[in-house]
């Protein structure tokens, strides 16, 4: 595991390169795409590259890692409006190319991983951390060896998210989201924490046991994880 540490200004930037780095050597890439607030400066790092010409996506394909159930994709709060929104309507990526689980057709969630693989699996998979540890919507307790499925967000979860919503009564009780499984079959990982609030979190994934009751802390063993922290999210490191 890598951890890099700076501004969060300069973390998004230094997390870009990484894609411009990817899609230099391989255009056709499979991105694993992640959302909340952790990555809006790194999404406008990558539109400003973009536009630049210094970076491309016309041949790549994305994969997000989860969706609300019950949202349409048109719906404000959706996470494939705020991809839309924050990254694929402002960058040449084919629109066809990108792929959000369905919050709506949830009957058969494995089939995501079905594409995924169809795809040629995941060349690097971008990654947020909630305050109790969980990646995608695995909360704490999430087994290892699971694959995109439906889970019911724990309330803390929920109250976090409820700041995009007008109260915490329309914040979604479920989601679909890639496994643990899912998220460990990508080819590498970045994982993103700013903040003081995550300095906990960051300590305990990356210098405590691995633990269920800590999913990120499973990336320890992931052959190529990087980790972008601020100084807030790494203050608590004591390594």
């Amino acid at each position: 595991m890598k951890i890099i540490i700076d501004t969060k200004e300069n973390v998004a930037k230094r997390a870009a390169q990484r894609y411009v780095e990817l899609l230099a050597n391989k255009p056709d890439a499979v991105l694993g795409g992640a959302t909340g607030s952790t990555p809006v400066d790194l999404y406008k790092e990558l539109v400003r590259l973009n536009k630049a010409g210094e970076i491309s996506f016309k041949d790549a394909k994305s994969f997000n890692l989860d969706e609300y159930v019950g949202l349409e994709g048109t719906h404000d709060q959706s996470y494939r409006y705020f991809m839309n929104d924050n990254l694929f309507n402002h960058i040449d990526i084919k629109m066809e190319n990108t792929h959000v689980p369905s919050g709506i057709d949830i009957e058969c969630p494995e089939k995501y991983d079905e594409e995924i693989k169809a795809a040629g699996g995941v060349d690097m998979q971008l990654l947020g951390i909630g305050v109790d540890g969980h990646i995608g919507f695995n909360e704490p307790g999430t087994p290892w060896d699971s694959l995109t499925h439906i889970v019911e967000l724990e309330q803390n979860t929920r109250e976090v998210n409820s700041r995009f919503f007008s109260s915490i009564d329309e914040v979604p009780t479920h989601a679909v989201t890639m496994g643990i499984k899912t998220i460990m079959n990508a080819r590498s990982i970045i994982l993103m924490a700013t903040g003081s609030s995550k300095a906990e979190i960051v300590k305990a994934f990356i210098e405590g046991p691995i633990t269920t009751e800590v999913p990120a802390s499973i990336l320890q063993l992931h052959p190529f994880t990087e980790v972008y922290l601020d100084y807030d999210a790494a203050a608590l490191l004591s390594k």
